[in-house]
């Protein structure tokens, strides 16, 4: 009997293979070009031959059907398809290669006692704590400052990426909200991989797409990318711009844990007025 899980997986696989394929150019390929309607798009019949793999093979992949493919398979049709390195190891993932180790279903809403101690020990820099599922989990005074008090958010909605789609205040907080959602979507799927099919994430990921049209478009183009470290730019009511430097790290006894912790840049102005914000809070 298959799982609801794995058949969950191959669904999201051949979604994946048909997106990245409808998005080739033919001359990247080397393939010539056709005239009609329709027929622009690499075909399945021009992957699987560049791939070496049958057609009816890689049609099933692309249905989703009950076929377990090689990694040698998935990785010719990386090759192929011209995937990135955090995209062929999803799709390795979602076939069950190189997954990270199965997680069980969050059964708490906090942070360990330490590491929420490490958070409040950051003192001036803004940051929190999340959940595979991406629940915020914990955060200090400074993340109070910077966007608000999550104690008073309800727990169901406390989580990054709903509130990236939902909260109308985080939308004006971030300039560039276009592009960093979609950002947040390719990250979140990249890291999910093979638990989408959990109910956590399959619950988050369902409320999204009736409470986002955003969320929908960004989901439905299958983007995947990798976290890096990088400056952000948060534009502030109180204080104004700051540019802020954005960094992620795993304790190693919660490695299923991310916390996120922000800087400001030092060639900016941002230290002082981070250090004013923060001390505006102090005082409330």
């Amino acid at each position: 009997m298959i799982s609801s899980q794995s058949g969950f997986r191959r669904h999201e696989l051949g979604e994946f293979l048909k997106a990245r394929r409808r998005q080739l150019v033919r001359a990247e390929l080397g393939l010539p070009p056709v005239l009609g309607r329709g027929v622009s798009r690499v075909r399945r019949e021009e992957v699987s031959c560049l791939s070496g793999v049958s057609v009816t093979w890689y049609t099933w992949l692309e249905q989703g059907r009950q076929i377990k493919p090689s990694r040698q398979v998935l990785d010719a049709l990386a090759r192929t398809l011209r995937l990135s390195p955090a995209e062929h190891g999803y799709i390795l993932s979602l076939a069950g290669y190189s997954a990270p180790q199965s997680i069980p279903e969050p059964s708490a809403e906090a942070a360990p006692p330490h590491v929420q101690r490490l958070l409040e020990s950051l003192d001036g820099f803004p940051a929190y704590v999340i959940a595979p599922h991406w629940a915020i989990w914990g955060w200090n005074a400074a993340y109070t400052a910077l966007y608000r008090d999550l104690a008073r958010v309800p727990p169901a909605d406390r989580n990054l990426l709903w509130l990236i789609f939902t909260d109308p205040y985080l939308r004006e907080l971030m300039p560039d909200w276009g592009f960093m959602s979609r950002r947040h979507v390719a990250q979140f799927r990249a890291e999910a991989g093979p638990r989408l099919g959990h109910p956590s994430f399959s619950r988050l990921v369902q409320r999204l797409l009736q409470a986002s049209e955003a969320f929908r478009a960004a989901w439905e183009s299958h983007d995947i990318e990798g976290f890096a470290s990088r400056e952000r730019l948060f534009r502030h009511p109180v204080v104004g711009d700051l540019h802020l430097e954005h960094y992620r790290l795993a304790p190693s006894d919660h490695p299923h844990l991310r916390l996120v912790i922000y800087t400001p840049v030092l060639t900016t102005d941002s230290p002082q007025r981070l250090r004013r914000l923060v001390g505006e809070e102090s005082h409330t």
